[in-house]
């Protein structure tokens, strides 16, 4: 999993430089605050890496949520399995 992720890092900033090496016009950028003027090269590898880090905390927040509910589902299971097992070790009475 380390691999993939470092693979996706670097694509994503070669991709980065490769964008900023051939826009160096000067931008103006209004956001909601304010109005700023920006390279365009670092306004796209702001932009890139804003969209990098949330696809990140996302995906992450998903893969969390299911770890818990796998883990919580392992128990379930667990503990139905040692109610199977006792009632078929124990004699039925009648």
């Amino acid at each position: 999993m380390k691999i993939i992720s470092t693979v996706i890092f670097v694509l994503c900033f070669l991709i980065t430089l490769a964008l900023g090496a051939q826009n160096q016009e000067i931008v103006n950028f209004n956001y909601l605050v304010a109005k700023q003027e920006f390279r365009l090269s670092l306004l796209l590898g702001i932009v890139l890496g804003i969209g990098f880090g949330l696809g990140w905390l996302i995906f992450g927040m998903l893969y969390i949520k299911k770890r818990i509910s796998v883990s919580v589902l392992k128990k379930q299971v667990s503990k139905q399995l040692q109610e199977l097992n006792k009632l078929r070790t124990d004699p039925v009475k009648e």
